[in-house]
């Protein structure tokens, strides 16, 4: 009689067809959440930068002839509510349809008191900020947009200079307008030490976080000069600001020295598409396209 392994039987000839099923499932089962460990780490090791969008401003209106070459650049501009600082009139009056049809999002600006007009005690703060919404509704701007606040002065403020900038943004809000402050974000040395900017005097003041800020600060570094590469907006020095001014003309030589190569040889930043113009600008980087938010 012939011995059988003590395998041999029904339960042996079944076994390899149970690991062939088994591998099977392992292979089905760990494959794809293998698959989604690996795409969920990619996602984490690649975050997507936020969008940058470039812009200008000057005090002068560039002419109606250079809005498409300047288009070709850059993704919004200012837009001056009053006059500009030391003119008597607004190139830019009436030109809000044109610039939207050209396809030009907005920074709105309202010319704001200096010091020596606020040192008497005086507040005119309410009736300029009823001003530049009526200005802003004679525009054609929509209800909600922000309008700027031009605070030429740097440093930390007097308290008359604090009660006009917070007066204005009431009475901007209560015109159904959004108050925002341009301002220094420059740091300077206080006089009993430390340092301080307007910008983080302004935002660190109750009230303050309301405010939405355009800050300047053409210091270099962290101002990379006349550049038209999107600066990141972390690198502004302000991380509550919407709006960065990195670059100014002319070339302020006390903060931007070492980014004097990329200006003009005359000290001016002009467009890179037509420089022979010589169209000199101001430069910033936003977070959105409209930052006066003037479109629904």
């Amino acid at each position: 009689m012939e011995t059988k392994p003590a395998c041999a039987g029904p339960a042996a000839q079944w076994l390899p067809y149970t690991r062939k099923m088994r591998k099977l499932f392992l292979l089905l089962f760990f494959v794809p959440v293998l698959a989604a460990g690996q795409s969920t780490a990619q996602t984490v090791q690649h975050p997507r930068r936020p969008e940058v969008y470039l812009g200008f401003d000057r005090n002068d209106y560039p002419g109606d002839q250079n809005l498409p070459m300047l288009r070709k650049t850059f993704a919004f501009t200012g837009y001056w509510l009053s006059n500009p600082p030391g003119s008597r009139s607004n190139g830019w009056h009436g030109k809000r349809e044109l610039l939207e049809r050209a396809g030009f999002g907005f920074l709105l600006l309202y010319n704001g008191r200096a010091y020596a007009q606020l040192k008497s005690g005086s507040n005119p703060g309410m009736a300029d900020g009823r001003a530049a919404a009526r200005a802003a509704v004679a525009e054609g701007f929509r209800k909600g947009s922000v309008i700027f606040l031009d605070q030429e002065e740097g440093g930390r403020m007097l308290a008359e200079q604090k009660r006009y900038v917070f007066a204005w943004a009431e009475a901007v809000r209560q015109s159904g307008y959004r108050p925002g402050i341009y301002c220094s974000g420059i740091e300077i040395p206080e006089q009993h030490g430390g340092f301080i900017s307007t910008a983080r005097d302004l935002h660190d003041s109750p009230g303050g976080h309301d405010l939405v800020f355009w800050v300047a600060n053409d210091a270099c570094p962290p101002s990379p000069g006349c550049a038209f590469s999107k600066v990141p907006m972390e690198s502004s020095g302000a991380p509550f600001a919407e709006v960065w001014q990195f670059a100014q003309s002319p070339i302020r030589r006390q903060f931007s020295a070492a980014c004097a190569k990329t200006y003009n040889p005359d000290g001016n930043c002009y467009p890179p598409e037509a420089p022979g113009l010589m169209l000199h600008l101001d430069l910033n980087a936003a977070r959105t396209p409209d930052p006066s938010h003037t479109r629904p």
